[in-house]
């Protein structure tokens, strides 16, 4: 049996999803790291929900792999 892992794994979606979090989480640091500057105004609750859904974006793309990951080990190891 010839088992091609290309065509069942797919790491490419859960890492655009961290690619997606670590931007947005970027920003939201940028943006509150230039509040010092006269002028400019963020509102904190907006930046830190921003900041939290990046986290958990982040955290739920992590899981993903990790089960992509074990999924792949069983593969290997029923056909190993």
């Amino acid at each position: 049996m010839v088992v091609d892992m290309h065509d069942m794994i797919d790491f490419s979606t859960p890492l655009a999803g961290m690619e997606r979090a670590t931007t947005s989480l970027n920003q939201t640091a940028t943006k509150i790291a230039n509040l010092s500057t006269p002028g400019d105004t963020v509102d904190l609750s907006t930046e830190v929900v921003s900041l939290l859904q990046s986290r958990n974006n982040f955290e739920s793309n992590t899981k993903v792999l990790q089960t992509e990951d074990e999924m792949t080990k069983s593969l290997l190891n029923m056909i190993g």
